[in-house]
């Protein structure tokens, strides 16, 4: 990838951002974030809704793939929450080679999820956790085939510290976490950068912090660092 940034004289700035919901969410679980790139940054924002639970990781990955060509969207930026984060890096490692954009994961599992685990052993489960999540969180993660996706395409990871989620009980965290993810999980080998916020996993959704800082890391491949954060 060029060493410019969209900053860097000649190069003409992407404005369109997709915005990718998690587990057992829809497209717009992510409003505010979108609205806050609008209004506060004048980007085009968009989000993008998937079946979660019924289709596969790939399925997915698939059929996000297919809603960036089918808007036209030659060049944009990424944000996926959760599971969208694992469905946004499967679909890089699937199709566009030559992706022109930057990519936040927003509490994302990309080394595992103890939570998920635990889930996938009670019989009662196996229905609510469908098929993406323990494709991409136990089966194989994220940090197993996503390293050549990070080699071409700048990747952000926003991790959270403030542990309030079903994880606290499923995954019986005994370390920093999001309460549903902990902070270890959000790790990715080859990752441009990686911050860690006083946020829980949903409150990621309605913090205007966590918006701005994704906001700096897709246009300058860095997060801020800031004592607030």
């Amino acid at each position: 990838m060029s060493e410019e940034t969209a900053d860097s004289p000649g190069v003409t700035p992407i404005d369109t951002v997709i915005c990718v919901h998690g587990f057992w969410w829809h497209g717009n679980g992510m409003v505010l974030v979108k609205r806050h790139f609008e209004n506060e940054y004048g980007w085009n924002a968009m989000t993008f809704s998937y079946p979660s639970v019924k289709g596969s990781l790939d399925e997915n990955a698939d059929l996000l793939a297919k809603f960036i060509e089918d808007e036209g969207l030659d060049r944009c930026h990424i944000v996926g929450h959760s599971l969208g984060g694992v469905v946004t890096l499967r679909m890089l490692s699937r199709a566009y080679r030559d992706f022109e954009g930057r990519v936040v994961c927003l509490g994302s599992p990309l080394s595992g999820s103890r939570a998920a685990e635990f889930l996938s052993r009670q019989n009662w489960a196996e229905q609510i956790l469908g098929r993406s999540l323990p494709e991409g969180t136990i089966h194989s993660v994220a940090n197993e085939w996503a390293g050549e996706v990070c080699e071409r395409v700048e990747v952000g990871v926003v991790a959270g510290s403030i542990p309030v989620g079903i994880g606290q009980i499923a995954g019986g965290f005994d370390e920093p976490s999001d309460g549903t993810v902990a902070v270890s999980e959000t790790q990715l080998d080859g990752a441009h950068d990686h911050i860690t916020m006083a946020v829980s996993h949903m409150g990621m959704l309605i913090s205007r912090a966590v918006a701005d800082q994704a906001a700096a890391f897709l246009k300058r491949g860095e997060f801020l660092r800031n004592p607030l954060y």
